[in-house]
């Protein structure tokens, strides 16, 4: 099962194995670095059936840190066109990007600097949020988002989108997750506005509904669209499953083509009980209620749990990422157990 073909759209992936976005954090003025072309092209080899590209910021202030992804101007376009080129030139496979804003939890450290720290005032730049309310103890608080800036951030991620399909990408991901700027409008532990984008669900979604709407415009019918949503926030009086439910179905609704559950990620640090694939039956139960087509990620890491997961169609598709990054061959591993002939390179299958 898990090496069957999904269509997705009028897209046809050829297993059910897709590489999550990995945020790098290694761009050269936002641009793909020789890095980016030697980290993709690796995984590009791996027997995954798609690559995410990273989150990718859709303007300046959008970003992480300095060293982000950007597809905001015309050479990120030119550059992402370039490598998504050499991609294939390289593997048939397909290749999408996820587009984001980063909100309060940008102008900070790469990770391997300082975890989850914002930068020093001298290097930072000023974030923008739903309300004024600091990420956590030691981060600057955040501006509140005017509804004029709103209305440009919505044009923001549409002319993104219009630059990924010029670039050639199969695939669109919004990213409404992990404490990004969605993820903040959309939960009431960072949203406290008393407008109409705070408050009740539909309030608190609309933002998120106004950019799914207007990339839907843009974003090719033929190719696939998509959303990473949070299934809950893990916390006391935040985003629950009965939100990401309705959610989903929102997206349906527009023409999305599937959503990707995560979980967790509006504040740092936040407590969650992590096993093996620990968001699967969370995920299996959006799928159900919102008749979407459906993944998820989250320490998938066993070959015989992936092979049940698929099996007993809990969800469609797997997003991996550190488990191929540490286990190259994880997927030609998984291709012996299940006796899958011409899939492992002849020059591996000694060794696999």
């Amino acid at each position: 099962m898990i090496f069957q073909n999904l269509k997705i759209n009028n897209t046809k992936l050829k297993n059910r194995i897709v590489v999550s976005p990995m945020c790098q954090y290694s761009s050269q003025n936002g641009s793909p670095s020789k890095w980016h072309y030697q980290h993709l092209e690796h995984l590009s080899s791996t027997g995954a059936s798609m690559i995410l590209l990273e989150s990718t910021a859709v303007d300046k202030r959008g970003k992480i840190s300095d060293s982000d992804m950007c597809l905001y101007n015309n050479t990120h376009e030119k550059n992402l066109k370039k490598l998504i080129k050499f991609l294939r030139s390289k593997n048939d496979i397909k290749y999408g990007i996820q587009i984001s804003h980063s909100g309060r939890k940008g102008s900070s450290y790469e990770p391997w600097i300082k975890h989850n720290s914002p930068l020093p005032k001298k290097r930072s730049w000023k974030t923008l949020s739903a309300s004024a309310i600091s990420r956590d103890k030691g981060w600057p608080k955040p501006s509140i988002m005017t509804k004029s800036q709103i209305k440009k951030m919505i044009q923001k991620f549409k002319n993104t989108a219009i630059r990924a399909r010029r670039a050639n990408f199969d695939c669109l991901e919004i990213h409404m997750a992990h404490g990004y700027l969605l993820h903040q409008f959309f939960s009431p532990i960072s949203n406290k506005r008393t407008d109409e984008y705070g408050g009740s669900f539909i309030n608190r979604s609309r933002l998120l509904n106004e950019i799914a709407n207007e990339v839907r415009k843009v974003w090719p019918q033929n190719k696939i669209l998509g959303a990473r949503i949070t299934g809950t926030d893990h916390l006391k009086d935040g985003l629950s499953i009965n939100d990401a439910i309705a959610l989903s179905k929102i997206l349906k609704k527009i023409g999305f083509d599937y959503v990707s559950v995560s979980s967790g990620g509006i504040l740092p640090f936040t407590k969650m009980k992590q096993k093996e694939s620990f968001r699967v039956n969370m995920a299996e139960r959006i799928k159900k209620q919102s008749k979407m087509i459906t993944t998820t990620s989250g320490m998938i890491t066993k070959h015989s749990i992936s092979e049940n997961i698929i099996k007993n169609k809990k969800i469609d598709f797997i997003t991996i990422a550190r488990i191929i990054v540490k286990n190259p061959r994880w997927i030609f591993q998984l291709a012996k157990r299940n006796n899958i002939k011409n899939y492992i390179p002849n020059q591996y299958k000694r060794i696999i």
